[in-house]
């Protein structure tokens, strides 16, 4: 077992949670972390309330989180108050200001999480409060920003020292196996958020086709584009792009959003693709992360085996850069 902040605060057993990822983190996927000794966050993404419910109802009576796109919360700031009353593990905001909803979030006695992309956003989360800042570099899958996980985690690490925060930090972005976990744990982190590995797991809600185009992808293979986001009609704020898999739409497509949205029919066969899971029509959300996976398993084998892989690397590593060095 590896013990942090993390587990401590949140009773946990392994220091790992799996990120809310919009549509795909089900209320199933989140119940199988948490039972796996994780902490699950249901994706409540651009905040359909109905479906929501349904995932809650889905999960049962298993402790789960939710997180939220921020700027699509704050279109329908009443929706918080309706997810607290279900008194989740924890909120989970990334994406905008979480401060409009930090003071309720605390009323209520539901820990903050905030995933940041900067250190100013970092700082900003602190000054709401969040129990849990999240650093979030590029390589993660789905939207983001250009900072990397291996020099964004030590930053944030650093900042929250010399400001006295007491909030917990998790990293995330690239982290699909244990050797990734324990890297980051050495980089300053308390845990990790997992997003891609537990995408492509048994429990999520992602197209067989689709996650099967994952299995075989390297992370060569994926590209930070905004065309599904025009197709779909979500209009994100211009500072975040959103790292797929590379395929037809975006080989033709990416440097000419004009045209893309534009063109007649473009949109419409992207999102026809999108609802028949096929990943040459429709792009795959995944990150660089995508190259170190080689199955789809039960969310329970995959964090067992994450836990493992990293316990042996933090036992091993010493003796093997000291070997080197003698």
């Amino acid at each position: 077992m590896i013990k942090t902040r993390l587990t401590e605060r949140f009773g946990l057993s392994m220091p790992i949670l799996s990120a809310p990822m919009a549509a795909a983190g089900g209320g199933a996927l989140a119940a199988a972390v948490t039972r796996a000794g994780g902490l699950g966050l249901i994706g409540g993404g651009y905040c359909d309330a109905e479906w929501i419910e349904k995932e809650f109802r889905v999960a049962g009576n298993t402790e789960v989180g939710v997180g939220f796109i921020t700027w699509a919360l704050a279109e329908v700031p009443a929706l918080l108050t309706r997810t607290l009353e279900r008194r989740p593990s924890a909120i989970f905001l990334s994406f905008g200001d979480p401060m409009p909803f930090a003071a309720e979030i605390a009323a209520a006695g539901t820990p903050l999480i905030c995933q940041v992309q900067t250190v100013k956003d970092a700082r900003r989360a602190v000054d709401a409060g969040a129990t849990v800042i999240v650093a979030q570099g590029a390589e993660a899958g789905g939207h983001g920003e250009a900072r990397a996980t291996l020099t964004l985690v030590p930053e944030i690490a650093d900042m929250l020292t010399a400001s006295g925060s007491d909030a917990l930090l998790l990293a995330a972005g690239g982290i699909a196996d244990g050797r990734g976990l324990a890297a980051v744990l050495m980089l300053g982190a308390d845990g990790a958020l997992v997003g891609s590995r537990l995408w492509a797991s048994a429990e999520a809600l992602v197209p067989d086709r689709m996650q099967r185009a994952a299995v075989s992808a390297t992370g060569d293979e994926t590209i930070r584009a905004t065309v599904m986001d025009i197709a779909r009609g979500k209009s994100w704020p211009d500072r975040y792009s959103c790292r797929v898999l590379e395929n037809p739409v975006t080989d033709r497509w990416h440097g000419k959003e004009a045209g893309f949205a534009a063109h007649p029919t473009a949109k419409q066969d992207w999102l026809d693709g999108w609802n028949a899971g096929d990943p040459a029509r429709a792009n795959t959300f995944v990150g660089e992360a995508t190259g170190l996976i080689r199955d789809i398993r039960p969310a329970s084998d995959i964090l067992a085996t994450m836990v493992a892989e990293a316990e042996a690397c933090l036992r091993s590593g010493h003796a093997r850069i000291t070997g080197s060095l003698s």
